[in-house]
């Protein structure tokens, strides 16, 4: 049996993200959860160290939101993902 290991994504941001219509839809709201509709989806995150991150979503890629004090805690499947970009300013 071969067992496959999933590697998960995990970022904290203050800033809320706007998840445009033509590009995602929210499918859960416990937790909340949107899903691109689309191929080649990018979403720019700024984490709370104020590092900025691309990610570049397949489609059906999901991303979670969880509200935590102050802030928000965003988690994916990195096997979503096309590309992840880490930009520091």
């Amino acid at each position: 049996m071969v067992s496959k290991k999933i590697m998960m994504g995990l970022l904290y941001t203050k800033l809320y993200l706007d998840f445009e219509p033509d590009e995602w839809k929210q499918i859960s709201t416990n937790p909340v959860t949107f899903e691109t509709i689309e191929d080649d989806v990018t979403l720019e995150i700024m984490d709370t160290s104020a590092n900025s991150y691309h990610l570049q979503f397949k489609k059906g890629g999901k991303l979670n939101l969880f509200r935590v004090v102050g802030k928000f805690r965003l988690t994916w499947d990195d096997e979503d993902l096309i590309k992840q970009q880490n930009l520091k300013y």
